[in-house]
């Protein structure tokens, strides 16, 4: 899962990170308004942590955006401000969630579960596909009733593919999805390929039928 904290506030943005990445997430981050726009408008992400204050702009004309174009990602107001107005306010322009600054990080990371179990989940922690069964809450799949062993990136990108099914996703979107910010970093797709693979071998090896499809020159996509 990807999420992206928009905080001006370097400290608190390492503490997430920190916190998160044990929790698995892929976490970026854009510390001002210019970098926060760039951002939701190239990629996608699963959950956006977003300050309101910040460099160059207000966090509400983020949220305004990204409604506007209609993106599904999931948004929680991080923010010192704690006025009933501010959380109206905020909640009223399509945010899932509010936190006032300071928080418990152990409860900032229930928070994003909840609002990614609402937003791509119905509100639920399992997802069942024919013989795939995905507990996003215990972060465990299982294929006839065996539970697959896969590492984290595995784990990540067979999930990313489920809950998009039927849709092609591009290299470069798993990329990002996966790897965040260190995307940038690889040459070639060749890690991708690598790890959809693997994916595929486990799959196979547990009795599961072919529903990933390569996409010729584009990317993969998850058939059911």
């Amino acid at each position: 899962m990807k999420i992206l904290i928009i905080e001006d506030e370097k400290e608190l943005s390492k503490g997430i990170i920190s916190y998160l990445k044990e929790e698995s997430y892929v976490c970026e981050i854009a510390s001002d308004f210019k970098m926060a726009i760039e951002k939701t408008e190239s990629f996608d992400y699963d959950c956006i942590l977003l300050d309101i204050s910040l460099p160059g702009g207000n966090g509400l004309n983020i949220l305004k955006e990204l409604k506007a174009n209609k993106k599904s990602d999931g948004v929680i107001i991080i923010s010192a401000k704690d006025s009933i107005d501010d959380r109206i306010e905020g909640l009223n322009y399509g945010a899932d969630d509010y936190l006032a600054k300071p928080f418990h990080l152990s409860e900032l990371s229930a928070r994003i579960a909840a609002v990614i179990r609402r937003r791509r989940f119905d509100g639920n922690s399992k997802m069942v596909i024919n013989e795939i069964s995905i507990d996003t809450f215990a972060k465990i799949i299982n294929v006839n009733n065996c539970r697959l062993e896969l590492t984290k990136k595995e784990y990540d990108l067979l999930l990313y593919l489920v809950t998009n099914k039927n849709r092609v996703i591009s290299k470069n979107a798993i990329a990002a999805h996966i790897s965040g910010d260190d995307a940038d970093m690889f040459d070639s797709f060749d890690f991708i390929y690598a790890h959809i693979k693997n994916i595929k071998k486990k799959l196979a090896a547990s009795g599961c039928s072919d529903y990933i499809k390569s996409v010729y020159g584009i990317g993969y996509r998850f058939d059911v």
